[in-house]
């Protein structure tokens, strides 16, 4: 992973190298692996204007809409004889290349990676048409050591990736509490460990951290091995409600395939209501889907609450993307973006309307 350039040396947002691997999701690594499943596509059934529709996601309960909507058939279903040929990525710059090289066409993505990819190419290849899930993050600290917030003074806790969206989370509550932290480093008053979402749970077992700032199912497994939610992150937030993935689109796809689009979006929104209808069901039908990518199904221990903390909604949450922009640069990791033209949420108005359902705003970040 590369090193994160001191503030001094970064030029604005849209400009800077760097950049790609600053701002990522939280994810397992950035290797791209696909996944061959097209069932669901009658041999009769009419194509669309497109022949396939390649989209990415993770295989993090977070991406659940993405999970659940190929598991079940409920994104395929809507796009008749255009077939999905998924993709799952482990980390946001990897998706972000896959996308700006045409590898996938829309992609389920948290807040950080989709602001650099809008960022970086200067509002010209990506916009979020819609949201997908908020909640799923949490602060799980040793209970033997940490009984409140003022014993994480001294202590060593984790995040996923320097400028991720839960490192920037944690810097700026930091900041928050008058602790005094070096974001480029992570030494201070508390130390910033970046360690991968991945080996978190055994960093946490061998007593090389104290806790950490992490996405579920992450913060669930810490639980398992005897950790103690010190804070849930959703508490922090106006109706316990922010944006912790998107999904995002290739501009020129969404102009040649406006149709594709809008039956992924319709999926989506089927998808959500499906799962908020059967919370059961769609807990094991997303862990059955992570069993298959991972070769792996959690345990009730860990899927069971870390489930019930994440919210699946059509909402994108406009205004908590801007205000963790904003968290990014008080943090001293990045230069103000200019979000303007970031949503494109009209396809999906469109189809929440047509559904008697309650329209979405961009919070004055929609393309004109």
């Amino acid at each position: 992973m590369s090193a994160v350039r001191p503030r001094a040396a970064l030029r604005a947002l849209a400009v800077t190298a760097a950049l790609p691997l600053l701002l990522t999701a939280c994810g397992y690594g950035s290797d791209a692996t696909d996944d061959d499943k097209q069932s669901g596509v009658a041999a009769d059934a009419e194509k669309l204007s497109a022949d396939d529709v390649k989209i990415g996601y993770f295989p993090n309960l977070t991406h659940g809409t993405a999970l659940v909507g190929v598991q079940e058939g409920l994104l395929q279903k809507e796009l008749g004889g255009t077939t999905i040929k998924p993709s799952t990525f482990n980390a946001g710059p990897s998706e972000i290349e896959a996308l700006n090289g045409g590898s996938i066409d829309i992609g389920w993505i948290g807040p950080s990676p989709a602001i650099n990819g809008f960022a970086k190419s200067k509002g010209k290849n990506l916009r979020i048409i819609s949201g997908s899930a908020s909640g799923g993050v949490k602060l799980v600290v040793n209970p033997d050591t940490i009984k409140s917030v003022d014993d994480l003074k001294g202590k060593k806790i984790a995040t996923p990736q320097l400028g991720n969206t839960q490192d920037v989370a944690f810097l700026n509550w930091a900041a928050e509490q008058g602790w005094k932290i070096d974001p480029q480093s992570g030494k201070g008053d508390v130390s910033v460990v970046r360690t991968d979402n991945k080996i978190t749970p055994d960093a946490y077992k061998s007593g090389s951290i104290d806790g950490a700032w992490v996405p579920e199912p992450t913060a669930s497994k810490l639980v398992a091995e005897g950790g103690k939610v010190l804070l849930d992150e959703s508490t922090l937030w106006p109706d316990k409600r922010f944006v912790i993935t998107n999904i995002i689109v290739r501009q020129q796809f969404l102009k040649e395939h406006p149709d594709v689009v809008e039956a992924v979006l319709r999926g989506a929104v089927k998808t959500n209501e499906w799962i908020n209808a059967n919370p059961d069901k769609a807990k094991a039908s997303a862990n059955e889907a992570l069993a298959k990518l991972s070769g792996k199904a959690l345990p009730a221990d860990v899927i069971d609450p870390a489930w019930k903390s994440i919210t699946f909604l059509d909402d994108p949450l406009a205004a908590t993307l801007n205000t963790e922009a904003e968290h990014a640069v008080k943090a001293g990791l990045l230069e103000k973006p200019d979000l303007k033209g970031i949503y494109d949420l009209a396809p999906l108005n469109k189809v929440l309307k047509a559904e008697g359902k309650e329209e979405v705003d961009d919070a004055g970040l929609g393309a004109e």
